[in-house]
C-alpha cells in the first residue's frame, strides 16, 4: 500500500508479567495518573486517525483486562499471548490477516510506553507509507558508550554517531512481517523487537527520529518520571517536541 492513506493497523503486546516492577499485578495494569498504564497506551494509539484497529495481546489467564476502559470497545480486539513477546506478536499477526491484507501496515507497540506522542506516530506513518521496507521510531545516543567485559571493565568505547536507541512503534507491512518472526523463532532466534527479526531476514529498517519522552516503564521509578512526561506534554499541549 503506497497511496496517501495508507491501511494501518497496531498491535500492543501486553502478556508480560513486569517482574522488575515488584508489584502483584503485571505492570501493564499498575496505575498512572489515575489510568492503568495499559488504558493510556491505548489510547495514545487511538488518536491517531489513521489506525484502523487495534490487537492488544494478553495472556489466558489475565483476570484484568475485563475493567479496561477498552475491553468492550469495538476497535480493540483481544488476542490471546504467548510464551514471549515475539510470540504473542505473531499470534496477533496471524488473527489479525483473518481481516487484513498482507500488504497493509501493522504497528507494533509496547503496552509500557504510555508517553508515546500521536504526532510521533502520524509522522512515523507518513515517513514509512511509501517505503519498501518499514522502521521504527527511535532515538540517537548522546551519552558516552562503553562495551563491557564479562569481568564488568571496560573493553572499548563504541562511536555514539552511528547508535540509536530503539523505541516503538515499529512499523512493518503484515505479511513480511509475519514471515520474518517466523523465520526467527524457526531458527532459534527469540527476538524482543520486530525490526530485529525483519534485519535477521536481510531488510534494513528506517530509523525515523522520535521523542526522548517516549520512555518504556521497566522499573518502579520509570512510574513518576512517565507521570512527569505526560504532566508536561498536557502543558505543552503535545505540541512540536522541544529540543533536547
Amino acid at each position: 500500500m503506497t497511496g496517501d492513506a495508507p491501511v494501518c493497523w497496531a498491535i500492543v503486546p501486553a502478556a508480560g508479567v513486569g517482574r522488575r516492577m515488584g508489584s502483584e499485578a503485571p505492570k501493564q495494569y499498575l496505575l498512572l495518573q489515575g489510568q492503568t498504564i495499559l488504558d493510556r497506551t491505548i489510547g495514545r494509539l487511538l488518536e491517531v486517525p489513521q489506525i484502523r484497529q487495534l490487537r492488544v495481546v494478553v495472556s489466558a489467564d489475565d483476570g484484568w483486562w475485563g475493567a479496561s476502559l477498552f475491553s468492550a470497545d469495538s476497535r480493540v480486539v483481544r488476542v490471546t499471548g504467548g510464551a514471549e513477546r515475539c510470540h504473542s506478536v505473531l499470534n496477533a499477526l496471524h488473527a489479525l490477516s483473518t481481516t487484513a491484507s498482507a500488504d497493509d501496515w501493522v504497528l507494533v507497540h509496547d503496552a509500557a510506553r504510555p508517553c508515546v506522542r500521536p504526532a510521533d506516530i502520524g509522522r512515523l506513518i507518513a515517513a514509512l507509507s511509501g517505503h519498501s521496507v518499514g522502521g521504527l521510531l527511535a532515538v540517537p545516543l548522546h551519552d558516552t558508550i562503553k562495551q563491557a567485559t564479562s569481568e564488568g571493565r571496560v573493553q572499548a568505547t563504541l562511536p555514539r554517531e552511528t547508535l540509536w536507541r530503539a523505541y516503538t512503534p515499529q512499523m512493518f507491512r503484515l505479511g513480511e512481517l509475519t514471515q520474518a518472526l517466523k523465520q526467527a523463532l524457526g531458527a532459534g532466534q527469540r527476538v524482543t523487537d520486530e525490526a530485529s527479526a525483519m534485519e535477521l531476514a536481510g531488510w534494513q529498517p528506517l530509523l525515523v527520529e522520535g521523542a526522548a519522552d517516549n520512555i518504556k516503564i521497566t522499573r518502579p521509578e520509570d512510574l513518576e518520571l512517565a507521570a512527569f512526561y505526560l504532566q508536561r506534554q498536557r502543558a505543552e499541549g503535545r505540541g512540536p517536541r522541544a529540543k533536547e
